[in-house]
């Protein structure tokens, strides 16, 4: 059993698609994998049905209704913010020890690979104290974890790439892959994005992911797996 901890260098940079891609890959070679977002920021009554969550929820071949966001995203937000003051806004405040407790419980199940898609970067806030850093440092404490970093190209990534990178790797938490979701607006090409990413990743492997067209089969990304 594996748990997978997807995170990012930033916000809407592709890390839901990604996770997504990775669980439905993971399902079509035989393994039976729950993906858990447990906190969520930007949702509402009219947002739902495209929301994370949901498309999480459409990965693992579940319905899209209240029991499945209850299911693996309890604390949800609808102020388009960083989770600290999302809950903020509406008097409430994210139970970091709940997160955490959720997560590794989860993981103790029965399924080959638990995958948990954090909120925004590396370094958002969800309470007063803690970041998605402290998170993932403590959930693998309680059970090994599989940090995943996904990212971007457009113009400013590969600074924003190695900043999360190193200090993902200073906190013993080094990315086993680095996934580069080609934005939409990308000046430079994808591939020499990943080549200087690369350069500077150890041997870290950084998987290439293009911009799909309609009804195009995405790139295996589970090689390093």
């Amino acid at each position: 059993m594996s748990t997978l901890f997807v995170t990012s260098s930033g916000t809407e940079i592709g890390k839901t698609f990604v996770s997504s891609l990775i669980v439905r890959q993971l399902r079509e070679r035989g393994d039976d994998v729950l993906a858990l977002k447990p906190v969520l920021s930007d949702i509402t009554e009219e947002t739902v049905a495209q929301s994370d969550t949901a498309e999480l929820l459409r990965a693992m071949g579940r319905e899209v209704n209240e029991a499945g966001l209850d299911a693996i995203s309890p604390w949800r937000f609808r102020a388009a913010m960083s989770p600290d003051m999302a809950a903020a806004r509406e008097g409430r405040s994210v139970p970091y020890r709940a997160v955490v407790s959720f997560c590794a419980e989860a993981a103790a199940g029965n399924h080959d690979h638990v995958l948990v898609e954090g909120v925004g970067g590396v370094m958002v806030p969800l309470d007063t104290e803690h970041l998605v850093l402290d998170w993932m440092k403590d959930l693998n404490a309680r059970t090994a974890i599989t940090p995943v970093l996904v990212v971007g190209s457009y113009l400013g990534t590969v600074s924003h790439t190695l900043t999360a990178f190193r200090v993902l790797t200073a906190e013993g938490l080094a990315p086993r892959a680095i996934i580069v979701s080609e934005s939409e607006v990308s000046p430079v090409p994808l591939e020499e994005t990943c080549d200087t990413i690369a350069r500077f990743a150890k041997d870290t492997p950084i998987i290439p992911l293009p911009r799909l067209k309609a009804g195009e089969d995405a790139p295996d990304l589970l090689t390093w797996m």
